[in-house]
């Protein structure tokens, strides 16, 4: 089974070789026709872009090289992790949240989902029900006790 951020990762990928390897010889070609270059704008911007473009595909490989070695076997089953969704009461306000332990790539504002590389997503990982934890947010101190859990295996997340 592969993780839905390799899949979105390897077709971004896609996109972006496709554009290093047809689309943007054609505009450095119609960018040399236009003469001079070192006055020539548009031959600048296409050079940038293909700078852009190597990086990207660079950053992409590389994560996905790191990605490669993460096992959903070694998931643990009673414990947050990946895919988890924990619920959890902040002990200071009574205030309840839920949040869904993703990849840094996988946040989407007003869903929900926390970076398991973000402060609160690190103090939940391997947290289970009745656990507590201390996280230093940019909001301040806050101390929260995980009421609920359902793991990726549970097949609700």
């Amino acid at each position: 089974m592969d993780l839905p951020i390799i899949e979105r990762l390897k077709s971004e990928l896609a996109e972006l070789q496709r554009e290093l390897a047809h689309d943007l010889p054609k505009r450095l070609e119609e960018a040399r026709a236009h003469g001079d270059l070192r006055e020539n704008a548009e031959y600048d911007a296409a050079k940038n872009r293909q700078g852009q473009l190597r990086a990207r595909i660079g950053q992409i490989n590389g994560r996905l090289a790191e990605l490669a070695t993460f096992s959903i076997a070694r998931i643990p089953r009673d414990r947050a992790a990946y895919g988890s969704r924990v619920t959890v009461e902040d002990l200071d306000s009574g205030e309840e949240s839920e949040f869904k332990l993703v990849f840094p790539e996988e946040v989407e504002t007003g869903a929900n989902t926390v970076s398991i590389s973000s402060p609160i997503g690190k103090a939940l990982v391997n947290k289970g029900v009745g656990d507590e934890v201390v996280v230093q947010t940019p909001s301040g101190r806050r101390t929260l006790s995980v009421l609920a859990l359902v793991t990726l295996f549970d097949g609700q997340s």
